[in-house]
């Protein structure tokens, strides 16, 4: 029998989707009756298959067997962590580059007072935690040694990190376990926990919740090795053995989030398939993160190299996410991406 991925899909919003899942017609989405979707998407390598939750009955014992276990994990409440509200969908982490050489707004924010009174206007315009880094990840970046990435952040992290929730960017352990001590609430490591084999004995031994994000190479090499015979279930599939190895490793808490990295070791093809299947995600059990904002793809489909005014593209993007049930967005225009979302949730309300 051939390995079956199950995806949530045909998602209702709001009042309509209320009235549907007290009628029993859709199924909610981490048990937030907002958001729930009526049929689903059968796949495996060769195949996919769309059908009505209501024949999920109807299917072989062996695949409905898997079919409900799957279920059961997207059904899940998700347990709040790090200020992020999992019954509100979508969280945004906001963005703050502390860098000469990021690829939207490098040496915009890297100066002190600049970097401070960015963080705090991310927070009051809607940010649930500020992602803060000091080693650009773009792709044909080279890496930053560790004191200089320490360097580059330390000062601002020590103004901040009492005041608002703040996440920390970072490949490294001993970064990692700077900022821990300081009093960050998540780190977020765009390699997959891959780079410093280090890392996961930190993040076993502070408990701390924490990112895994999927990248292929390194970012100088990157994009030179985005290749895969199904992006969608490569990444799903790298995710079940991530979190095998977490788990071996004596990490037994869930407050994980995992990010398929758009941009990362992706070309066009491999981003808009991830974007539109991203909800089959939903039934690894974790809440979902995906980086979207100013990403390359929008450049690609607009013909317009302008990465920072690609606002239009992030907003998109940034909606279709939120109907796919994705619980948080990386987002460096946080105030227009919230305006959005509020006027979104207002036209379903009713």
């Amino acid at each position: 029998m051939p390995r079956h991925y199950t995806r949530a899909c045909n998602f209702y919003f709001g009042k309509q989707s209320k009235i549907l899942v007290n009628k029993k017609r859709s199924i909610p989405l981490h048990q937030i009756k907002e958001i729930s979707f009526d049929h689903i998407e059968i796949i495996t390598r060769k195949t996919i298959r769309k059908i009505s939750i209501n024949k999920i009955k109807n299917l072989p014992k062996k695949l409905k067997t898997k079919i409900n276990s799957d279920l059961k994990k997207i059904k899940s409440k998700k347990s709040n962590f790090s200020n992020l509200n999992f019954k509100k969908i979508p969280n945004i982490l906001g963005v703050l580059n502390l860098t000469p050489d990021s690829f939207s707004d490098g040496g915009k924010f890297n100066k002190k007072n600049k970097g401070i009174s960015h963080a705090f206007n991310l927070y009051k315009t809607g940010a649930s935690l500020v992602d803060v880094g000091g080693e650009s990840t773009r792709p044909g970046s080279r890496k930053v040694d560790e004191k200089r990435e320490w360097n580059r952040i330390y000062k601002i992290l020590k103004l901040i990190v009492k005041k608002i929730p703040i996440s920390l960017d970072t490949r490294k352990s001993g970064i990692m376990e700077n900022g821990i001590s300081m009093g960050v609430k998540l780190i977020n490591d765009v390699s997959g926990l891959s780079y410093d084999p280090k890392t996961i004995n930190v993040l076993k031994k502070y408990k701390i919740p924490f990112v895994i994000q999927h990248s292929v190479g390194t970012p100088e090499n990157m994009q030179k090795k985005a290749k895969y015979k199904n992006e969608l279930l490569d990444i799903y599939d790298y995710f079940e053995d991530k979190i095998n190895l977490i788990r071996s490793k004596g990490i037994k808490h869930n407050n994980i989030i995992l990010d398929p990295g758009i941009g990362f070791g992706k070309n066009l093809k491999h981003n808009m398939n991830l974007i539109r299947g991203v909800s089959i995600f939903h039934s690894l059990g974790f809440p979902i993160l995906v980086g979207n904002s100013r990403k390359r793809f929008i450049k690609d489909i607009s013909k317009k190299n302008d990465s920072e005014t690609r606002i239009g593209g992030t907003m998109a993007s940034s909606i279709y996410l939120m109907m796919q049930g994705i619980q948080i967005l990386r987002i460096h225009d946080v105030n227009e991406v919230v305006q959005g979302i509020k006027v979104f949730n207002q036209i379903i309300k009713n």
